[in-house]
């Protein structure tokens, strides 16, 4: 996809787990098949069992609505460690003359503490 374009997905039936690990800190695993709200283009995009590694960043902010439901809002930045065709037998950082993996995820790190750093103008709360 060019820089610039969006498109949006619908995660039917997704299923979140968390677990509280300290006070202020939870584990959380979420999966889904994510499905366009559009049709993809005919013979565009990756192959099928193409395989995709993103690293996501993101505030979730909730509101309780009742005892069993909550309101969610996520915004985030998802970045791509990599990727790997469906006739490849690993992922692109594991080949020579790429980045391996912790290289890339450290230097996302490293640019999002960097950008926070540098950030004058830290965003407002938003709802929920």
């Amino acid at each position: 996809m060019k820089v610039g374009l969006s498109h949006n997905w619908v995660y039917p039936k997704g299923s979140w787990h968390e677990q509280k690990v300290a006070p202020d800190r939870w584990t959380f695993s979420f999966s889904s098949t994510k499905i366009r709200t559009v049709p993809a283009p005919d013979r565009s995009g990756a192959m099928p069992d193409t395989r995709y590694h993103w690293y996501i960043l993101a505030d979730q902010r909730v509101r309780k609505v009742d005892k069993d439901s909550y309101e969610t809002l996520m915004e985030g930045i998802k970045f791509k460690l990599g990727h790997k065709r469906p006739y490849w037998k690993g992922w692109s950082y594991e080949y020579p003359d790429q980045m391996g993996y912790r290289e890339r995820l450290i230097g996302i790190l490293e640019e999002t503490v960097s950008t926070l750093r540098d950030d004058q103008n830290p965003s407002s709360d938003h709802s929920p």
